[in-house]
């Protein structure tokens, strides 16, 4: 049975209003009355599970400073239309993700030696980054 032109037309605007709904929820900080941190140049650091994440974006790294535990697992996310490349500086050995098509997700791991290993995008050279080992 199909319904009638009345109830098509009440059974839209309940679905466009929860899809509005969702999208608003969507928009939502959670009502914690703190802000995201906007900051690409912000220091972050990796969760408790030794995973962490640098999204590429707008041909900026952010976080542009991350620390992370040695070994850590770092997840980077490029969500720029071009490619883009996660390469220490000085001994490109410590770690490099070759490119990184837009749209792509890789992951590599974190020096097991402590210190600060400064990054730069190959393609982008003015793509700068650090990852700080403790």
């Amino acid at each position: 049975m199909s319904p009638t032109r009345p109830h098509r037309g009440r059974a839209a605007r309940a679905v466009a209003g929860v899809f509005t709904l969702l999208a608003l929820a969507g928009c939502s900080n959670g009502g914690n009355g703190t802000a995201p941190a906007t900051s690409p140049s912000s220091a972050a650091t990796s969760d408790g599970t030794g995973t962490a994440r640098v999204v590429i974006e707008n041909f900026t790294f952010s976080p542009a400073d991350l620390q992370v535990r040695p070994g850590a697992k770092i997840t980077v996310v490029n969500r720029d239309s071009v490619p883009h490349t996660v390469t220490a500086t000085g001994d490109k050995t410590t770690f490099d993700t070759g490119n990184i098509t837009g749209g792509a997700t890789v992951a590599f791991t974190a020096p097991s030696k402590a210190g600060s290993y400064s990054y730069l995008c190959t393609i982008h050279p003015n793509m700068k980054g650090t990852l700080t080992v403790r």
